[in-house]
């Protein structure tokens, strides 16, 4: 068996664009009226959507790996880089600021060139220690003749599958060079095929010793906003592609497995982006949301747990919010948290829930 790097004729793809043309139409149409409908809220409301959406983008892009970053580091790491109110929110660690350094790297300065010298500062900021878990990698730099064959296996030890095969390490300076060269200089194609296609070349060549796919999905991201000329960005192609995970591993198999006609790639990523667009309408009702209950308390005396605590339920807190919750997560005493909890009992804003005793519980007041 050939993977799709050992085709004669490789890099060249070739896709049926009868097959596609309906679908990309219908894709491009949906894309304008987001936009249009994203432009259209004031600047605050589209700030936090943006917020939102890139929030959703670095956590799910990274969960796709199996690595789980907090998501109230990633928002505050995002907010203060793009001048937003920060307050409350958790100090970031370095891997999550790197990780959010190279989304808004790719997003925010979109119309910048794509270079090496840029790739290794995105592969440097992902892994700030030199290490991938446990395991000291190559950083900054394309992988070597140490870091072995690049293998993507799944199966216990002794009994492993291979489902792909990288190019050697000795081809990366001519396959980066002519990926690199087309990204910038090649023919014109359809800004959003241009996407796919950088994505699945990229994790193709699979050039580092890790973080490949993370890249892969920024350099996509940057596509995308150069599609749309702005760095504003109301939709996750991560988070949709995380919850079609399956799907993205079995064709990216089937397409590196295959020939040059990647059509079925094409079509995978047209209607996934699609999906995405769908799930931006839920980020749009969420920020109207809490802009609404905002709104209703405006002119109320907040204290900054009180804001930070609400904006998390706001957010989705996770599980029932106890006193005890609330003194863990403020990093204050339980008596101080019950007055914070009682005081907004007391004005409306939150509701004690049914249960009570040891499991007293609150909500947000469905006044509010």
């Amino acid at each position: 068996m050939l993977y799709i790097h050992q085709q004669n004729g490789w890099p060249h793809f070739q896709w049926k664009q009868g097959e596609l043309a309906e679908k990309l139409a219908a894709v491009s149409r949906t894309q304008g009226r987001l936009i249009g409908r994203m432009e259209a809220l004031g600047l605050k409301l589209r700030a936090e959507a943006v917020l939102e959406t890139l929030t959703e983008e670095v956590t799910k892009s990274s969960d796709i790996e199996g690595e789980t970053l907090d998501r109230e580091q990633v928002r505050s790491s995002l907010a203060r880089r793009l001048g937003m109110d920060a307050a409350g929110l958790k100090t970031p660690d370095r891997n999550v600021e790197g990780v959010v350094e190279m989304m808004l790297d790719a997003t925010q300065n979109y119309a910048a060139p794509l270079t090496a010298e840029r790739l290794f500062g995105w592969h440097a900021a992902l892994f700030p220690t030199g290490r991938s878990g446990m395991s000291r990698i190559v950083v900054g730099a394309w992988r070597t003749e140490q870091s072995g064959p690049m293998q993507v296996v799944s199966g216990p030890y002794g009994r492993e599958k291979v489902h792909y095969e990288a190019p050697n390490f000795d081809r990366l300076d001519g396959e980066m060079a002519a990926f690199l060269d087309w990204f910038e200089n090649g023919p014109a194609i359809d800004p959003v095929l241009k996407a796919a296609i950088a994505h699945l070349w990229f994790v193709t060549i699979h050039p580092f010793d890790d973080g490949n796919g993370r890249i892969a999905r920024a350099i996509a991201d940057m596509a995308l906003a150069r599609s749309e000329n702005s760095p504003q960005r109301f939709y996750s192609m991560s988070a949709q592609i995380r919850v079609e995970r399956k799907g993205y591993y079995d064709i990216l198999e089937t397409t590196q497995k295959g020939d040059l006609d990647i059509t079925g790639w094409l079509r995978w990523f047209l209607a996934c982006l699609d999906h995405a667009f769908a799930g931006a309408g839920t980020v749009l009702e969420n920020v109207i949301r809490k802009a609404r209950f905002w709104e209703a308390l405006d002119g109320e005396k907040l204290n900054d747990r009180q804001r930070a605590m609400l904006n998390r339920l706001l957010d989705g807190f996770e599980g029932k919010l106890t006193s005890s919750k609330w003194a863990m997560i403020t990093k204050t005493s339980q008596d101080t948290a019950s007055r914070d909890i009682n005081n907004l009992v007391a004005r409306g804003i939150l509701r004690k829930d049914e249960a009570g005793g040891r499991s007293t519980s609150y909500s947000l007041a469905e006044s509010t």
